[in-house]
């Protein structure tokens, strides 16, 4: 064989195209096989010009890259020799060499007494770091490849040893020394004997001692022990922000039960979901709240009207068996098969959170804003990262808020330590950053972090640190965090920085394998921050919390965190995408499959699917693409109406779909799956109101009409148009009254939007707030304003 490859390399006068067929994992020999086989053939038509290829093959043009190759190979043997290789080395070419045509030139010079690799590489694409690592893992490859040469070629090694021990053991040296056998209420209880008197809790004009915290909590903690609950026990929580929702929360830990978060503002059908997978036969709440509750055949306790009762309890600590290792709380998160998930966390996994951490500076002296639904575990961070470190926690009131509104509390109360979304940090840092100018540790999270905004942060608020927190639930809030300040340099993305204490994270390929830097990988955490499962859930638990293949103890796991990242050269991680459908819009972790489970129960659905879509703003907003039935008219205006309804009787707020698009039926690929980026290209209706339209009729609703179209990337907007079935949310809504407050100098409280989501009554209550700002009050009211009511 050997002299038929000599003599077709004396035809060799064109570029011949090679592509190697990977396809069933081969053995190193299978491959090797198969690429003799290719050369051989292109070689035998290697008279066809590479030009009449590509004219044949009619590759898409792209500027960025060579239609049909990127790498070349040479080689050049001058006699028969041994195999010998040595270390890789880089060099910068000399200023008299040619460029390259190509992104990377391999050539292969075989002489006497070695084998050389030489790659040529454009510098606009690559750094020497970068050749010298692919260097380095093909040498590490081709010595693994004759050491085992009937290994599938997945499983042949690519790091060398220095760089595995980076990924597995340098990178991941975030052990610390903190009390990892202490429970949540054990800790807090030392911070109330070091300081009893120091201010707990700050709520409106309440204030509350760390010494009448601990007593209110004990009292609750009695009484709950009287009605059943004992260790482990799940009582239900659906409270607002207030001194009642702290109370109930360490209440309930010292009592030795678990909390589950039951956010009000969330359809009734979802609350009676979770309490029925708890299986709770006990709840917490407050009287005002009665109306947003499903039924409930267990026992209510009411934490405002039934106070004198609780009160009537001992102050003392109770007994109970809560440890470590025992349940703190379950928060649910979004399906994919279209039913919330339960995921259970200990006790240990919030101390490891928010005790000797490496990510945040906790301490007495800090002022946390408790701003984070506690069904959202950013809650986890506010509250205990306060409360077990000796700091006051002050509680936002339990309105959404305009960003003057939220200024207006960072700036009275003093708040050194904030927690906001992504999305909630680019609108304060967009219209009130000198709100941001005294807080002294800024972390944001929930999805990815606008690099502009960041660099702007940065550059304006010197002396401050931001920190990108990233991890989900299932890793009690963090699991990796990029702390940046103003020395900080930022390019295109914010990496997600470094694993934080006691937590450990792993990027694999799909055989659990660690890949190279800058090779995407899928991410997996371990240490002390993992959940203990998915409640009721066994299967989903194995399927996600993995054994662990680099610890020695057989018990421990790693979470499948299902993200897509790299290492960076400096051990810090990028963030690529999911590798599956799930989403995140203003912190929200959403499974699309769920959004699209609901649909297809309608008797009006036949086939539905749910995208995800980013405008020119970085606002994300969801759409939802409805096959319908046959018994509806495709044209019915009726139907995204009532789809809309349908979906707010089950889901959250923030999962309705804001726009929908009515298709005869789902566009697919030649191989018979959805095609996504068909659908995107499909107009969708986000009008939801059925009004014929009605323009502008005074200046005001001029103005605001324009604020909504400017808002929505869209044009003709009714009057009596809802802010909501337009797509609008919390975010949008606290953007708008920023607006206004700034086009009309009034102050209109963001509850006005909720209560009258059209222009036309936005309109009324800014004209009604301008009017009430200019007149003496001693006048009659003009005639125009007689149906103004404040």
């Amino acid at each position: 064989n050997r002299k038929e490859v000599e003599g077709l390399i004396g035809f060799f006068v064109n570029l011949l195209v090679l592509r190697t067929d990977l396809s069933g994992d081969p053995s190193g020999r299978e491959l090797i096989s198969r690429v003799r086989d290719v050369a051989l053939g292109a070689m035998r038509h290697s008279e066809v010009p590479f030009e009449k290829l590509v004219e044949q093959l009619a590759p898409e043009r792209d500027q960025s890259r060579n239609p049909l190759f990127q790498v070349t190979f040479l080689h050049r043997r001058r006699q028969q020799s041994a195999l010998r290789l040595g270390g890789a080395s880089v060099r910068r070419p000399k200023v008299d060499r040619p460029t390259t045509r190509f992104d990377l030139e391999a050539r292969v010079f075989e002489d006497p007494s070695e084998i050389r690799l030489e790659f040529t590489y454009s510098t606009d694409l690559y750094e020497p770091a970068t050749i010298k690592r692919l260097l380095s893992h093909f040498q590490t490859f081709i010595e693994g490849l004759v050491a085992d040469p009937d290994a599938p070629v997945s499983r042949l090694p690519l790091l060398s040893a220095s760089e595995r021990r980076s990924s597995l053991e340098e990178w991941n040296d975030a052990a610390t020394d903190y009390p990892r056998d202490a429970s949540i209420h054990e800790l807090f209880a030392e911070r109330v004997a070091a300081n009893p008197d120091a201010t707990a809790l700050v709520f409106g004009d309440q204030q509350v001692t760390y010494a009448e915290l601990d007593s209110r909590a004990n009292r609750l903690a009695h009484h709950l022990q009287s009605l059943g609950v004992e260790h482990e026990t799940l009582v239900g929580l659906c409270v607002e922000r207030s001194v009642e929702m702290v109370v109930g929360i360490l209440g309930i830990l010292k009592a030795g039960g678990a909390y589950v978060p039951l956010d009000p503002s969330y359809p009734v059908s979802r609350l009676a979901l979770m309490l029925e997978d708890t299986q709770a036969s006990l709840l917490l709440t407050q009287q005002g709240l009665v109306d947003s509750l499903p039924d409930f055949d267990g026992t209510t306790v009411f934490l405002d009207t039934d106070w004198p009762t609780i009160s009537s309890r001992p102050a003392t600590a109770p007994t109970s068996e809560a440890a470590a290792d025992s349940l703190a709380y379950i928060i649910y998160t979004s399906g994919s098969t279209g039913r919330p998930k339960g995921v259970c966390v200990e006790h240990r996994s919030v101390v490891r959170l928010v005790q000797n951490t490496n990510y945040v500076e906790l301490g007495p002296d800090e002022v946390f804003l408790q701003f984070a639904p506690i069904s959202f575990d950013a809650s986890t961070f506010e509250l205990w990262g306060s409360l077990l470190n000796g700091a006051r926690l002050v509680i936002f009131p339990p309105q959404v808020p305009s960003l003057e509104e939220l200024g207006r509390v960072i700036d009275e109360h003093g708040i050194t330590t904030l927690w906001l979304t992504a999305a909630l940090f680019k609108q304060m840092l967009d219209s009130h950053p000198e709100s941001l100018g005294g807080v002294r540790q800024l972390l944001a999270g929930g999805e990815e972090l606008s690099a502009p905004h960041v660099q702007r942060f940065l550059a304006t608020l010197a002396h401050r640190r931001l920190v990108n927190g990233y991890g989900p639930t299932e890793n009690t809030t963090f699991t990796c965090c990029h702390v940046m300040t103003r020395e900080s340099v930022i390019g295109r993305s914010v990496p997600i920085g470094r694993p934080i204490s006691n937590t450990q994270v792993y990027v694999l390929d799909k055989n659990m394998d660690p890949v190279p830097v800058g090779i995407p990988g899928r991410l997996y955490a371990g240490g002390d921050g993992l959940a203990r499962c998915y409640l009721n859930d066994a299967e989903l638990t194995a399927r996600k919390f993995v054994p662990h293949p680099f610890s020695n103890d057989p018990q421990a796991r790693l979470y499948d965190i299902g993200d897509q990242v790299r290492w960076l050269p400096d051990g810090t991680l990028e963030f690529l995408g999911r590798v599956d459908r799930q989403v995140k819009i203003r912190g929200f972790r959403i499974e699309l499959g769920e959004i699209e489970t609901a649909l297809v129960r309608h008797p009006s659905v036949r086939e539905a699917a749910v995208l995800c879509h980013g405008d020119a703003a970085g606002e994300k907003r969801l759409v939802a693409y409805v096959v319908p039935d046959e018994s509806a008219k495709p044209d019915d205006e009726d139907l995204t109406v009532t789809l809309r309804a349908s979906l707010a009787e089950t889901l959250p707020g923030y999962m309705v779909p804001a726009g929908f698009a009515l298709l005869d039926a789902l566009p697919l690929t030649a191989n018979g799956k959805l095609d996504r980026t068909a659908l995107s290209a499909v107009e969708c209706v986000e009008e939801g109101s059925k009004e014929r339209f009605v323009a502008p009729g005074t200046p005001t609703e001029q103005r605001v009409a324009e604020i909504w179209a400017d808002l929505f990337e869209t044009s003709g907007v009714s009057i009596h148009d809802d802010f909501f079935q337009l797509g609008g949310h919390s975010l949008m809504a606290m953007r708008v009254i920023s607006r206004l407050h700034t086009d009309f100098d009034v102050e209109l409280p963001v509850q006005n939007l909720f209560a009258a989501p059209t222009i036309a009554g936005m309109a009324k209550a800014v004209d009604v707030l301008r009017w009430a700002a200019t007149s003496s009050g001693d006048g009659d009211i003009d005639s125009d304003h007689e149906d103004f009511e404040l």
